[in-house]
Order: structure tokens, then sequence, then C-alpha cells
């Protein structure tokens, strides 16, 4: 593809030749072939800015720089496209490089503090469930048409990889694909040039503040927002406070959905959790209509309605969508782990003060025995969580076991005493283990058939990220482990 027509709608300011042929677009400079445009990023830790030589002795024919960056040093062989923001510019470079493929098919973004991933599982079973072809990009893996193509580096893939992937379902004659959205790729134009049909903000709550994150709430909760300036129509959940202020002001077309707010456009009514399932009634279509999900908890009647809500609004019977309620399997969400213990353990990727708080609260409700609660906070993240998660452990919890997550390159004992500051608050019993396979084994020792023990933090991952490492730490076979150990 000519520069020209890879760089259009861009506002910058070309230096050299625009006529010539573009063979793939690179942010790093690793990766640079012949004939490619390097575009230059300046991220958290690094800036591309450094690399632009290497990109050009690797075959760079075009480089894309910051408008404030000096150019008078690169080579009159090489054009250079200047741009005041750089990963708009990738953004929308990528989506004219691989032809607007969000064009092709129907887009549905959720964003939201929790919620996402479930939400988007739920819409995909319940497309495949009416026949259709789907698309699913997430925190767990990318998925076309129910074959995983790859797991997931992080919730939102870069601008060029999300088109990349975009136009691979396109080729593939998807019809729909669901997507996760994340406050970081909205703030950082991952998504810039997207064509969403639908986007959906099921929540929000104290997450994701922090030096390469999000200076403030407000920042973290605009950077949301910026979503629904990207589609036709939003839909939001009601019973959150700062969206119920706001619906009004947001730019599209806004339904909603709610538990307690008679106002909305879906409610659901006559809720029945069980150690199983969940089960709600819902006045849709001007009739009274069952649903039921087997995921237990209040959270599941929230991300069935989302799903609900996109799905209907699509045109699918109802039939179909409460055989996609019925038949959904998320990993790592609320996950029940056999084991030949007989024990039961779950797990679930509740990270933040709130997920946590759900979580244990709808174990809780069911649990015979003891609730056994096992979690830890991730480092190099918002440390100003760790004692809001401990108290909540304590408050809801019989027995806290407080560990390791992914310390990252934060020492993981300071992390664990910054959670043990919340704890003491309550009259909790608790143990501090920082070693998540020994507070792991700690759990299992000492559970009986009655209780049930929630490993919180991790849910999917299956690794830790440990001193700048990453290392396989799958809790599914850790705990098969320790269970054969226990056995012997």
């Amino acid at each position: 593809m000519l520069l020209k027509d890879v760089i259009k709608d861009l506002n910058c300011e070309i230096k050299g030749n625009s006529n010539i042929d573009i063979t793939g677009i690179q942010n790093n400079s690793s990766k640079v072939e012949k004939g490619n445009l390097f575009v230059c990023i300046k991220g958290f830790k690094v800036d591309g800015h450094k690399f632009i030589n290497d990109a050009i002795s690797k075959g760079a024919t075009a480089i894309m720089v910051d408008s404030s960056s000096d150019v008078s040093n690169i080579s009159d062989e090489v054009t250079i496209i200047s741009i005041e923001d750089t990963r708009l510019g990738l953004a929308i470079c990528s989506c004219n490089f691989y032809d607007n493929p969000s064009r092709k098919f129907k887009l549905i973004g959720i964003t939201g503090t929790k919620g996402k991933t479930t939400t988007t599982y739920i819409v995909k079973s319940i497309l495949e469930a009416s026949g259709k072809k789907v698309g699913l990009i997430g925190t767990i893996e990318n998925n076309i048409a129910g074959r995983k193509i790859e797991n997931a580096h992080r919730t939102t893939p870069e601008s060029i990889e999300l088109q990349a992937l975009f136009a691979m379902m396109a080729e593939e004659h998807v019809e729909y694909v669901v997507m996760e959205v994340s406050s970081q790729a909205l703030k950082l134009n991952r998504v810039a040039g997207c064509d969403f049909d639908i986007g959906v903000f099921t929540n929000f709550s104290e997450d994701h503040i922090g030096a390469n994150e999000h200076e403030s709430m407000e920042d973290y909760f605009n950077s949301k927002l910026k979503l629904f300036e990207m589609c036709d129509l939003g839909f939001i959940n009601l019973d959150t406070p700062e969206l119920l202020s706001c619906k009004d002001k947001l730019k599209c077309l806004i339904k909603t959905y709610s538990i307690e707010n008679n106002g909305a456009n879906l409610v659901a009514k006559n809720i029945n959790i069980t150690n199983t399932k969940t089960s709600f009634e819902l006045n849709i279509n001007n009739s009274t209509q069952q649903f039921e999900i087997n995921i237990p908890g209040r959270f599941s009647v929230y991300n069935s309605l989302a799903a609900i809500s996109i799905t209907n609004e699509l045109g699918i019977d109802i039939e179909y969508i409460k055989e996609g309620l019925k038949k959904v399997k998320v990993p790592g969400r609320s996950e029940l782990v056999p084991n030949k213990l007989g024990l039961t353990v779950l797990i679930d990727y509740a990270h933040s003060p709130d997920s946590l708080r759900n979580i244990l609260t709808a174990v809780k409700a069911y649990t015979k025995g003891r609730l056994i609660s096992v979690f830890g906070c991730g480092g190099d993240r918002d440390n100003a969580k760790r004692p809001i998660m401990g108290e909540i452990s304590g408050q809801i919890a019989d027995f806290t076991i407080i560990t390791s997550d992914n310390p990252r390159t934060e020492d993981p004992d300071k992390i664990v005493h910054q959670i043990e500051d919340g704890i003491k608050k309550t009259d909790a019993k608790y143990k501090v283990i920082v070693d998540r396979r020994q507070a792991m084994e700690y759990s299992l020792r000492m559970a009986n058939k009655d209780d049930i023990i929630v490993l919180a933090g991790k849910g999917h991952e299956t690794y830790q990220e440990l001193n700048g490492k990453t290392i396989d730490f799958d809790e599914r076979v850790v705990l098969k482990e320790i269970i054969e150990k226990i056995l012997k």
C-alpha cells in the first residue's frame, strides 16, 4: 500500500516521498522489515525515537515521529511523518493498512472495572447458540469461531495487532466481534479508528490507579467514557452512581439495565442464587421471561443483563439467549476445580476491592462451613487498594490467607504487609504466607468438606511475575501437585 494511503485522514506533516510502497507497520524496531513504516512511541519505560537508526538499518523506509522531535539527523532517503500523537497515528495507519476491517462486521465493545471478560463470553455464547460466527478479543484469549488464535497478552491489543486480528476475522467472514476495551486502550488510542456498533459500561470502582496507569479516578472514568464517543448505541448499568449521573451527557443513544432501578430499560426481578447457578426474571419484549446462568452471584445477574441487552438489540431470539446463558463457561471466573480431596476450591480473577467483595459475598451466601479466602495484590500497581482488600476479606471470610499475586518488581513482603494493615482493622482470623504455593497448601490442609476455598486474583493466568521474570504458575496444576503431595 502506498504511504499516502496509509496516512490518509491524519493531520500530519510529511518530509519526503509519500508515493513509496509500505510493506508493513511496526512500533518495535526489532521487528522492522524492508519497506516498513516505523512508528515511534514514547512509552512509560522506553522511547521509540531512540531506535530510529536501528529501524532504518533494518529497512524502514518511512518513520513517524512526535512533532516535537528533532529529525535533522535522519537520512533524506527516508520519509518522515510528523504528528502530534504517534499513538493515534499508529492506530489510524493500522486501520488504513488493513482496509478498516472493523467496518466489515458488527463490533461490540465492553468496558468497565469488572465483568468485561464474563460479559464478552456470555455474548459470544448467545450469538453462537443462534448460529452466528463470532470473534472474541479479551483478557483470556483471542478467538475466531471457537478456535483460539492465541492467549491474550493484554486486555486490549496494541492498535497494529488489533487491526491485524480484525483483518483475520473479516477474512474468515466473522459476523460479530465482541471485545473487552480497557481504560488504557481508550486513553492510549489503541482502539482509535474502530467502528463500534455497540458499547457497554458494566460498572465502575477503584482500580488501575498508578504511575503507569491512571493518575486519578477521574482520569480512569473519563477514559472509559471515550468508548461512547465511538459507537452508535451504548448500554450502561444504571446501578452505578457515576453512570447514572452522566448518562444524559453521553454522545450516543443510551439504553440501561438494572437490578435496583425500575426506570431502566431492563430490570431483573426475583433473583435466586444457589451454589451452582443464578436465576432471575426479566420483562423483555412485552413478556416476562425466566433466565438462568451457571455462575452463582449477584454480579452474574449484571453480566447477564448486559449480554441480554446487547443480543436482544441484535435481534437474537429469546430462546437462544436462554440457551447461551446456560451454556457459558468462563476460565478463571468462579471456576470450580474438581480434586481428589473432595474439597470445594474456587478460582476467581478478583483483583480489585469490589470484585473481591463480590466473589466473597456470593460464596459466603451458600457456604455451609468456613469461607477461606486466599489472595494477594499485584506489584507495580495501585497500592491504595491493598489495605482496603485486606479489610474486605477480614469482614467477609471466616479465615484469610494473605499471600503473593504478581509481585513484579516490588518486594512481596511489603505488599502483604500493606494488605495486613487493612485486615488488622477487623477481628478476622488470618495468616500471612508470602509464597503462594505454600499458602494454597495451607488452605487445603486446614479445609474440610463443608468449607469453600476461594483462590482470588489470578483466575485464568498461568504464570507469576516475580523479580522481572515470568514463571509458570497455573493454579489448577499447582493444586493438583499439592494434593498429590498431601495424599502421599
